[in-house]
């Protein structure tokens, strides 16, 4: 062999050894920062890996507080409560005879019996589902049916086992996460209380990957929600309801409101508006005003309910009494206006009782003109207008009484019959109170009491929030609205008992801010037994079709509600 030849050998020996030691020096380079990459870099994200499948740790939930209503007895009902609702699926591939499985199904839960057989006529389907909400009652049948292939999904909701009654004061809980968000009425309000607070575990896991509690495990109860009872009491609810839903059967009204209240304690037994809706399905309400508690939040022109108001001013100062008199002319004219009686006619000389009686335009203004307007216009406001009350209710309303800031006598001459000023029928209903309790203005509210998950209880307290107008004054104003209903008003009598009562009709603005439509809103107030007051309720209602005037549309729902009250609190007659 030649030199050359020996040479090539050599070289391509080398080469090859050269070959497999960069392969290995690779080799090692990559092992190597790999286990750098795992012990250092990546070391905190196994750590964790490993602590997870080691440790576990979760969030408890707690149970929402529940929602009594409370009758004179202190026997609760519940307005809001917590269960489970279901879901219910089919497993086709376990059904043996898949027309009688879609006749019973459709049947009891009325599905499409068609849809319903295509869906679980496909081969081998482990899963279909078949309605997406059902109670426990339909579970419990479903079972007795003692079907194959049907199978159940649970999870757990706030139920409103008295659907409508009361919606506007219950409000309800949203789904906007795992605990739920209260959404308008006590729901929302006392949001905080009813939603507890939730707990913590945390510890090991075993083989199993079963979760236990080591000697480092921490963990704390989640504290359940408060348990609320409100001055509600379901059977006046169930009637001042029932007759509001006769008022707006034979009116036709847009909308309408009925509270009723206690006069010397500002608890509220009873609160309904309408529309309402239901709370167990308040997804499906299309108009979100169904949800506003009209009650607190709507404005309007309260028209002659208002006039006992003005004539408490005027004899609260002096300036009138009930015996005062004026001679009525039909109308008067004030700043280029014309004021006129509801029934157009003169009615010559009247005391300011008569005033009441007959609802006299010209009479309640013929008094506010006795009065300073600087005067007026304060006692207004410490009758509460113009200001929330401080009820325990969301989005309560101020009212609008700014027109007497401007000083004009036709602001204050239309004021002092209820137009031209806005309340709310709670405002209404308070100021009216003060005349029915002696004089104080109370704080109303919808809450009794809270009763707490440590077992500590909160009762809420009479809260008089001013004097108003002197017990004398009181009394004076009682006597002449005891005599509106004694001497106009048969059918909002009560047999045995004085009740004090006023009606009003009032134009509603027109909608381009220029005078007012020929719409109208009708409201009775009043109380009884009317010189020991118990109750005090209000009516109202929005745009009623085929009658003129509220004592024709309000005086015996009126009459209805306190003769019930009266019988059901055994309150014995006072004459």
């Amino acid at each position: 062999m030649s030199f050359f030849d020996d040479l090539k050998k050599n070289i391509s020996h080398n080469w090859r050894i050269n070959v497999l030691f960069i392969f290995i020096l690779l080799l090692s380079s990559f092992v190597t920062g790999r286990i750098f990459y795992l012990q250092v870099l990546a070391n905190d994200n196994f750590t964790a890996q490993a602590e997870d499948q080691r440790e576990f740790s979760s969030i408890l939930l707690p149970e929402r507080g529940k929602i009594y209503m409370v009758d004179r007895f202190d026997t609760p009902t519940q307005l809001a409560t917590n269960g489970n609702e279901y879901s219910v699926y089919a497993i086709p591939k376990d059904i043996e005879d898949k027309e009688d499985f879609a006749n019973k199904i459709s049947e009891l839960l009325d599905v499409d019996h068609d849809i319903l057989l295509n869906r679980i006529s496909k081969k081998d389907d482990p899963y279909e589902p078949v309605k997406a909400v059902i109670s426990e009652e339909k579970k419990i049948e479903l079972e007795a049916l003692d079907l194959s292939g049907i199978g159940f999904e649970v999870s757990q909701r706030r139920i409103y086992p008295n659907n409508n009654l009361a919606s506007q004061v219950s409000g309800f809980l949203s789904e906007k996460d795992d605990n739920g968000v209260g959404q308008y009425g006590v729901e929302e309000y006392y949001d905080k209380e009813l939603s507890g607070k939730p707990g913590f575990a945390s510890g090991e896991k075993d083989s199993l990957g079963l979760g236990f509690l080591s000697k480092d495990s921490q963990s704390y109860p989640a504290m359940n929600g408060d348990l609320i009872f409100l001055s509600i009491d379901p059977n006046v609810q169930f009637k001042i309801e029932d007759e509001l839903k006769s008022v707006v059967e034979k009116w036709g009204v847009e909308s309408a409101s009925v509270i009723v209240m206690e006069p010397s304690s500002g608890r509220i037994l009873g609160m309904a508006n309408y529309p309402d809706f239901d709370p167990n399905n308040y997804s499906s309400v299309k108009d979100i005003s169904y949800f506003t508690n009209r009650s607190v939040s709507g404005q309007y022109e309260p028209g002659s309910i208002f006039k006992p108001i003005t004539m408490a001013i005027g004899i609260d100062i002096g300036v009138i009494s009930p015996d005062t008199t004026y001679e009525d002319k039909g109308y008067l004219s004030i700043s280029g206006y014309t004021i006129k009686n509801y029934d157009q006619k003169v009615h010559g000389v009247n005391t300011m009782t008569q005033v009441l009686e007959k609802s006299l335009n010209t009479g309640t203004v013929f008094a506010v003109e006795k009065i300073p307007k600087e005067t007026y216009f304060d006692y207004i406001k410490k009758f509460g207008f113009g200001e929330k009350l401080g009820v325990d209710l969301p989005a309560e309303a101020n009212g609008d009484i700014r027109n007497l800031a401007t000083n004009r006598d036709i602001n204050y001459a239309t004021a002092s019959f209820g137009q031209g000023i806005a309340v709310t029928p709670l405002q209404m209903l308070s100021a009216i109170s003060v005349i029915a309790n002696g004089g104080d203005l109370i704080r109303p509210h919808v809450v009794d009491q809270i009763l707490h998950a440590n077992g500590s209880r909160d009762h809420t307290k009479t809260e008089d929030i001013r004097r108003v107008i002197s017990k004398e004054t009181a009394e004076k104003v009682k006597k002449m609205m005891v005599s509106v209903v004694e001497n106009g008003f048969d059918k909002a009598k009560v047999p045995g008992y004085f009740v004090a009562g006023k009606t009003g009709t009032a134009q509603i603005p027109s909608t381009d801010g220029k005078g007012y439509s020929d719409e109208t809103v009708h409201s009775f107030i009043g109380f009884a037994p009317a010189y020991d007051a118990k109750f005090a309720v209000l009516f109202k209602i929005d745009k009623p079709k085929d009658v003129r005037f509220a004592s024709q549309s309000l005086t015996e729902p009126f009459s209805n509600v306190i003769e019930y009250l009266l019988h059901y609190y055994e309150i014995p007659p006072d004459y």
